[in-house]
Order: structure tokens, then C-alpha cells, then sequence
């Protein structure tokens, strides 16, 4: 509703003395807490305790004057807020590339929970680069009450002193004594390495995300720790830019390994692989079965459909920003138990080749 409008609205308004909805007319249609406070029949510093600062005043005079606020389309100052409460009721999401689909989820999820609490989220992207990311970090700090760090590629020792300034919570990413929302990499990856061994796949290439990447180096440590057990033989190639053409340049790297099986380090790595094997005349998963990680949208679109390690991306975002406003109301929270993975398990993974 326009400012003009409104104000038509409230001369309109039986219940809204004439006087007061021509004041606010005059102003532009904007109420104050002086107009709540004469509709409310109560001091303005009530009004102000009453909606800055909840259970300093009596339930009945909070509702009457709520009821005011309401009637009259009034909406509290953020800027103004920040300076009685220190809380500008602002959280932001860091993420290494915007552009990536692994990120829809996760903003998804912290959008939907930083709503519910009141709360505006800031989103903003490093690409791939901890000197941008850190800069960015710098630049929201003084304007948000918290920060949630998705895919960062930050060291530890500058995320700690970032998080000594502002409350901070990551997502794929461990930090001793920080907050982390974290997937459950052993299972993920035992299930998928099951399912490439009962293909009767004994020899796998990695393909590594970027180098500053702390999930897919967890990710190779429990591949070897598996391949070792079953003696199957494993080769890590990269890091690799986690992109589609990153997967593209990846192939003749691939290739010379003379694996029968490629885990991506990501679904856009494996698809760009994928691509080029197809442009090369390389039939998947005849020739070479394929798998990645996160199960984006499209993992199912291409041709053969991805076989991949689906993430509960949505409720890491929900999660990481619930972690954030517990943080922010002095909650101890117990630790976050790790998020489920699940293998899903399509077209592009299949019998291992015969040499």
C-alpha cells in the first residue's frame, strides 16, 4: 500500500480520530510512536519499551499498543532499532559462487528460517577467492548481527577472527569450537565406493574440488581410507575449478589414469566431464561410469542422468541460521548432529569396462 493510500485509509477509519489520521496525512502517511501512543492512550517511552524491548511492559498494554501499531500500518526503523537494541536484525550468507545451483538450497533454507525469526538476509559471493570473500566479510560485519559462511575458503585463523567479532556458523566447513553445519561424508562416500566396487570397479579417479575446499578433502581422506580396506586402486587429480568447464578440462587428465570409475568432487564437475567424454566419441558409463556429489537441479536432466550424493542443502541453510539466532539470544545449543547423504543411483554409473 502506497504512503498515499494509507493515509486515505486511515481518514476513512471511524475507529482513528480525525485529527490524529490528518497529522499523519500531512506527514505523508507515515505513523510514529507519538500516533501509536494517542491511539493506545499510553506514553510514547511505553510504546518505545513495548516494542524494542518485549516483557518490560504489562501483557495487556503490549497488546493494546500493538493493536495501535497494527491499525496504523506503523513499521519500526531498522536503522533506528540498531541504535536502542545494538541488533540491526540483519544476518548474512557468505557463498564461494552464487552462480552454482548447490547454493539455491542452502539460501533457500536460511531465507525461510531467517524470515520466520524477523530477520533480513544479505547474500554475497567470494568467487572462489578468500581475499574477496574476507573483504566482503569485512565490509557486512559493522550492518549485520551475524554471519553464516557457506563453502568458504577461509583459513581457520582468519575465520576465528572474524568470528570473534560477530557470531558466525559454517556450512561444510569444521573449525574447532565454531559452530558447523556439517553432511555425513562417511556414509555418503562408503555408499557410493559399494556401489562402484559391486560394478566391479578396482580402479577410481578423484577429481578434487579447489585447493582451499576443507569438504573435498575430507571427501578423498574417507575415499582412501575405504579404497585401501578393499584394495581397490585410487588416483586424486586436481584441484579443479568446481564449474562445468572445470570438468571439461579435466578429461584428458582422466583419461591417462586408465580408471574405469570418476568420483567429482561436484554434480558441475562430473556433467562437464560427462560432456566432454561425449564430444570425444566415450560412451557413459560403457566406457566410464561417472558420479558426483550434492544431486543439483539438472543432475537428472543430462544424458545419462548423474548418478550422485544427494546433500539436505535446504536444511543446512535452515539449520546454519538457526545455530545464528540461537548464538545471537546467548543459547547453548548441542552439538549439530551431521546431516543425512543419501546415494541416488542412475544412468551414468554401470558395469566396469573389460580391458
Amino acid at each position: 500500500m502506497s504512503d498515499r493510500t494509507h493515509a486515505d485509509a486511515l481518514a476513512l477509519d471511524p475507529t482513528i480520530p480525525a485529527d490524529l489520521a490528518e497529522r499523519i496525512r500531512r506527514r505523508g502517511g507515515s505513523a510514529t510512536i507519538y500516533d501509536i501512543a494517542e491511539l493506545a492512550g499510553v506514553n510514547p517511552s511505553t510504546v518505545s519499551r513495548a516494542l524494542s524491548k518485549p516483557g518490560r511492559v504489562s501483557a495487556p498494554t503490549t497488546a493494546r499498543i500493538h493493536a495501535a501499531a497494527d491499525r496504523l500500518d506503523f513499521r519500526i526503523n531498522p536503522a533506528a532499532r540498531a541504535l536502542q537494541t545494538g541488533r540491526t536484525h540483519t544476518l548474512a550468507l557468505v557463498v564461494a559462487d552464487i552462480t552454482n545451483p548447490v547454493v539455491f538450497g542452502i539460501v533457500r533454507g536460511a531465507e525461510t528460517a531467517a524470515s520466520a525469526a524477523g530477520y533480513t538476509l544479505v547474500i554475497t559471493e567470494s568467487q572462489e577467492s578468500g581475499d574477496a570473500e574476507a573483504e566482503a566479510i569485512e565490509r557486512l560485519l559493522p550492518s549485520v548481527d551475524g554471519v553464516v559462511l557457506a563453502t568458504t575458503r577461509l583459513s581457520d585463523d582468519r575465520i576465528r577472527e572474524l568470528a570473534r567479532r560477530k557470531p558466525m556458523v559454517l556450512i561444510n566447513r569444521a573449525v574447532p569450537d565454531l559452530e558447523g553445519i556439517l553432511p555425513d561424508v562417511d556414509s555418503g562416500v562408503q555408499e557410493l565406493l559399494a556401489h562402484l566396487t559391486d560394478l566391479g570397479h578396482r580402479s577410481i579417479v578423484y577429481l578434487a574440488g579447489p585447493a582451499a575446499s576443507w569438504i573435498s578433502e575430507r571427501r578423498f581422506e574417507r575415499m582412501l581410507d575405504a579404497t585401501e580396506r578393499s584394495g581397490t586402486a585410487l588416483v586424486e587429480i586436481g584441484p579443479t575449478p568446481p564449474t562445468i568447464e572445470g570438468g571439461k578440462a579435466a578429461l584428458r587428465r582422466v583419461l591417462a589414469a586408465h580408471a574405469t570409475a570418476v568420483v567429482a568432487f561436484n554434480d558441475l564437475i562430473a556433467i562437464g566431464l560427462m560432456q566432454a567424454a561425449a564430444e570425444q566419441g566415450i560412451r557413459i558409463p560403457e566406457q566410464l561410469s561417472v558420479a558426483g556429489f550434492d544431486d543439483i537441479f539438472g543432475s537428472e536432466l543430462i544424458s545419462p542422468a548423474l548418478t550422485t550424493v544427494r546433500a539436505q542443502l535446504v536444511r543446512a541453510g535452515e539449520l546454519a541460521v538457526g545455530r545464528l539466532l540461537s548464538a545471537l539470544n546467548g543459547e547453548e545449543p548441542n552439538a549439530a548432529p551431521p546431516l543425512t547423504t543419501t546415494l541416488i543411483v542412475r544412468g551414468s554409473t554401470g558395469p566396469a569396462a573389460r580391458a
